[in-house]
């Protein structure tokens, strides 16, 4: 039965190859694409990684999978009644009771071992350059800037106004977070009713926010452009209306955008607590 083994082992070659061209052919987005057969292009480390140790667990699978087709397919034609009338009466062999144990766990010390320094990876997070406080909301996200003072609400537009500003159906917001490259950005996530969850894909990031709770994820976006999630957890009815717009650029702009958000957020507050004050 060699040829079945060969078979097997080509046609898992032709789609590892398949998904491996996929990849490296693929360009950022920021949001997921028709047909698309893999993660969204990593713009961070902590996303690079990620599939990294996916690409990892695809070969094992692969591996494992075609393995196991081809003894399902050699007993088969080995074993059957025609080729093998009068079946074998072992009922016990040591030496495969061994290696059915002792390899699936190599393999899964093989798997726990970048399993374990990919989540200390992620959870070690260096000194951050800028932190940003995530506020999930019924059903929209409220972000806080702590060092610069200001806070700002992020509702999903319309459809017709995510038409008007070329903006992708369900992930485009009226305010955007705006974040500078290649910078350690904090990110702190808290739930002001129910749970929600801060999570955008091409960043590798993936946080609850849970009322009278603080969680910290971060990221570090070493390319420019607008990147898109969204709250990843059943919050309520409305919760496929709760994207997430982050916009990356570079330190010369972000600076430009922090001194215009101070001054249109902290008038937007003024205004607020005037009128509930002459309510």
């Amino acid at each position: 039965m060699p040829s079945i083994f060969r078979a097997n082992a080509l046609a898992g070659a032709a789609m590892m190859s398949l998904l491996a061209a996929t990849a490296a052919g693929a360009v950022p987005t920021g949001k997921p694409e028709p047909w698309q057969m893999d993660f969204q292009p990593a713009v961070t480390p902590v996303m690079e990684n990620i599939e990294d140790f996916h690409r990892l667990l695809l070969y094992i699978i692969t591996a494992i999978s075609l393995f196991v087709l081809a003894l399902l397919l050699w007993i088969m034609v080995r074993y059957n009644r025609r080729a093998n009338p009068t079946p074998s009466r072992t009922a016990h062999n040591t030496t495969l009771e061994v290696m059915w144990t002792i390899v699936p766990v190599i393999i899964l010390v093989i798997i726990a071992i970048p399993s374990f320094k990919l989540l200390y990876y992620e959870a070690d997070m260096p000194k951050p350059d800028l932190t940003i406080k995530a506020i999930g909301k019924q059903w929209f996200w409220s972000y806080e800037y702590p060092k610069t003072n200001f806070t700002f609400d992020s509702l999903g537009l319309s459809e017709g106004d995510a038409m008007k500003r070329h903006e992708p159906r369900l992930l485009g917001v009226d305010n955007v977070i705006v974040v500078p490259i290649n910078k350690v950005v904090e990110v702190v996530t808290t739930g002001a009713d129910v749970i929600h969850s801060w999570a955008v894909p091409a960043f590798g990031v993936k946080m609850d926010a849970v009322p009278g709770r603080l969680n910290t994820t971060w990221f570090k976006a070493t390319q420019l452009g607008t990147f898109y999630g969204q709250c990843s957890e059943l919050c309520g009815a409305r919760h496929a209306f709760m994207p997430i717009e982050v916009k990356v650029v570079n330190q010369g702009d972000f600076a430009t955008w922090l001194a215009g958000a101070k001054k249109k957020f902290a008038a937007i507050q003024t205004d607020t607590r005037v009128a509930a004050l002459t309510k």
